[in-house]
């Protein structure tokens, strides 16, 4: 089958009639191989499937959206290219319920930094599709969301965030401004922080995954 995304998946080790879906989204000059490599460490029920970006930065690097600097070194994003990059997700998750047995009413996105950040417009956009999130490293960025997401029903929607305090890559307190956005949403937030740069702990990676088997 052709689908939207360029992907690797491992199946459930314990298969049930419809199994629950961990989608894995990386983060910016990466690729598909970075969170499929703790697969295995991840519960048995799920499909895990890891997505690789659409824009291709030569060396085996992806990106979800392009990154620039101006002449002063101020970064900043190309919103266009992160809207095309959460529809495409959204489409893909689509492809992945046609073709594989899986639950659609159980679909975890798990994203690190960029691929967070697509994340939390994923699933701000379309709650309905995405019942909950792990967003590490990354932050709530409300313009790559749809127009009027707040009017969704959030009520079955969970978010876990997290952060390294020292990260170097974007600032923690960006991440911190998420979980009051979307406590005022109404979506339920676990936020919490390590003492690491930009990466994903073995405290981290054990919190996370005691929250989904929760």
């Amino acid at each position: 089958m052709s689908s939207s995304l360029f992907y690797i998946v491992r199946e459930p080790k314990i298969k049930l009639a419809t199994n629950p879906l961990l989608l894995l989204l990386h983060g910016y000059g990466s690729n598909e191989e970075d969170l499929f490599s703790f697969a295995n460490e991840l519960p048995e029920e799920y499909y895990i499937v890891s997505a690789r970006a659409p824009y291709n930065m030569q060396y085996g690097s992806y990106a979800w959206y392009a990154i620039n600097f101006d002449a002063d070194e101020n970064k900043f994003s190309d919103i266009e290219q992160a809207k095309l990059s959460r529809d495409l997700i959204v489409k893909f998750i689509e492809e992945l319920i046609e073709n594989y047995p899986i639950d659609a009413k159980n679909i975890t996105l798990i994203g690190f930094s960029q691929g967070s950040i697509l994340s939390y417009a994923v699933a701000l956009s379309n709650p309905k599709k995405v019942q909950r999130l792990v967003a590490m490293s990354g932050y709530l960025n409300t313009e790559i969301a749809v127009d009027g997401f707040e009017k969704n029903d959030f009520s079955n929607l969970k978010i876990f965030a997290s952060h390294g305090t020292v990260d170097q890559v974007i600032p923690v307190e960006w991440a911190r401004k998420s979980p009051t956005i979307l406590e005022n949403l109404g979506i339920s937030c676990v936020y919490k922080e390590y003492p690491i740069g930009h990466g994903v702990s073995p405290q981290n990676f054990y919190d996370f995954k005691s929250w989904l088997q929760q």
